[in-house]
């Protein structure tokens, strides 16, 4: 099969894994995973100097970092009867572009301090000091991507429009990291809605099952 997506999807490999069910392609999925080594032998470090995941392989073409391998596979793939998750104007071009750079340097720092401090480490590591000022930090850019979606059509918001594109995915794959933090979402009800649409989707749903298995 000549499309390979490296990485367990419970990790960021969940985003060019999402793009890829959205889609309906075939890839195979080789679930690397970040803590036994596999990302730091010869042959992975052949993909990927940095010795991460995700790797995207694509007839002779690699592509790492999460967010690039989204926007790459969302740009040279459409799905059954046309489905389209890129940019079809300048305007969704840019809006694509901003909110997906956004959500990385404003969000996902944070987003992750709240998730590992809550959720994932063991009870004993977790410092909900840390937890609570991430989610502190957070209140302001919460209140932008709120204000972008309270001023669209109720109901039928997305970040690029009234149309799910791939900026959703790469927004909702950080923004869902906060969910042990119920306050944040309270204080943003389009935003929870919007997160909430995203969450629901079917492709969505069956990555979740994907990450059930490790």
């Amino acid at each position: 099969m000549s499309l390979k997506i490296h990485g367990i999807a419970a990790s960021r490999a969940s985003r060019p894994l999402w793009v890829a069910l959205e889609l309906g392609l075939a890839f195979e999925h080789v679930p690397l995973h970040y803590k036994d080594g596999a990302t730091h032998t010869p042959e992975f470090l052949a993909l990927n100097p940095n010795g991460h995941i995700p790797v995207l392989q694509d007839e002779g073409v690699v592509v790492w970092e999460s967010m690039a391998c989204a926007l790459y596979l969302a740009d040279n793939y459409k799905g059954p009867e046309g489905l389209n998750l890129a940019a079809q104007t300048k305007a969704e071009s840019a809006e694509i572009l901003r909110w997906t750079f956004w959500v990385v340097t404003e969000c996902e720092k944070d987003a992750l301090t709240i998730l590992m401090h809550t959720l994932v480490m063991p009870a004993d590591r977790r410092k909900p000091e840390l937890a609570a000022e991430a989610a502190r930090r957070l209140t302001g850019p919460l209140r932008v991507i709120e204000q972008h979606l309270a001023g669209q059509s109720a109901g039928a918001a997305y970040l690029a429009g009234e149309r799910f594109t791939v900026a959703d995915i790469a927004v909702a794959s950080v923004l869902a990291w906060i969910k042990p933090a119920p306050e944040l979402l309270a204080a943003c009800p389009a935003t929870a809605a919007w997160l909430a649409r995203c969450l629901d989707r079917p492709a969505q749903l069956q990555l979740r099952a994907m990450s059930r298995k490790g």
